[in-house]
């Protein structure tokens, strides 16, 4: 099995060390194509405005001056060109990718990338609390046989999986459940504002590090109980109801 990697967080994050680690129980044939610099809430991002450069680390191991986007764009048509690879994994990412962080997320940008072109995605966040130390080896101990299930299960090709795991050592993960994405109850963005030396104001956006009351049933709800949260996120963001509505009330 062909594996190809990436995150937003950079290069050189602890996040893709510890990915390499899983990746290395799953195959030998690991490409590793990441952004130069944090890309931390780049979403689905694409460099068009300036020109793209890639730098060669080793045989196998590339960095991209750009989005999670483009690395996982350019790993495809000019990288990794004489076999696609069979599976795309991002992450581990440093925080949860939870919720409403999704549509924010580089970490599942890079997924969605490979999802469109038609390479199964796996993203993969290890959830912290601010001030705290995430538990990487919780990823590293239970990613490897999580992916092996879900590639024998098999899922949709306009589907991307989301996997967090939780904010706890490894040995008190309670299971895996396989949940909807969810919503905080409150808003979760904060906006710092203060004065340089100039006198000049400037702004710093961050987030609140706690999820509210979440529902159970839910991402947030599961890594809330110690568990791994897998959820399946389509492509296809038209809401059908909704579309059936409108074409009554249009006339369309």
């Amino acid at each position: 099995m062909r594996i190809l990697l990436s995150n937003d967080d950079g290069i050189h994050a602890p996040g893709l060390k510890s990915l390499i680690k899983i990746a290395r129980q799953l195959s030998d044939d690991i490409w590793i194509v990441a952004p130069e610099t944090e890309q931390s809430g780049a979403s689905h991002s694409l460099t068009l405005t300036q020109p793209l450069r890639i730098r060669k680390i080793s045989s196998r191991k590339f960095a991209v001056r750009g989005t999670p986007t483009d690395c996982v764009m350019l790993a495809l048509n000019q990288i990794v060109t004489d076999r696609k690879p069979d599976l795309l994994l991002s992450g581990v990412n440093r925080g949860g990718n939870l919720g409403e962080d999704v549509t924010y997320s580089g970490t599942i940008a890079a997924a969605m990338e490979g999802t469109l072109l038609q390479v199964p995605s796996i993203a993969m966040s290890q959830v912290f609390r601010s001030g705290g130390h995430p538990h990487w080896s919780t990823a590293e101990h239970h990613a490897p046989a999580l992916i092996k299930r879900l590639i024998k299960a098999g899922w949709g090709k306009d589907v991307l999986i989301n996997v967090n795991f939780p904010d706890v050592p490894h040995d008190d993960v309670t299971g895996v459940e396989v949940v909807r994405q969810g919503r905080r109850d409150f808003a979760n963005a904060v906006i710092d504002d203060r004065v340089d030396a100039r006198g000049v104001p400037y702004f710093w956006i961050g987030f609140r590090g706690r999820n509210g009351t979440p529902d159970p049933k839910s991402d947030l709800g599961a890594v809330e109980r110690g568990a791994i949260a897998v959820t399946p996120l389509h492509m296809d963001l038209a809401h059908k109801s909704s579309m059936t509505h409108l074409r009554k009330a249009l006339g369309a």
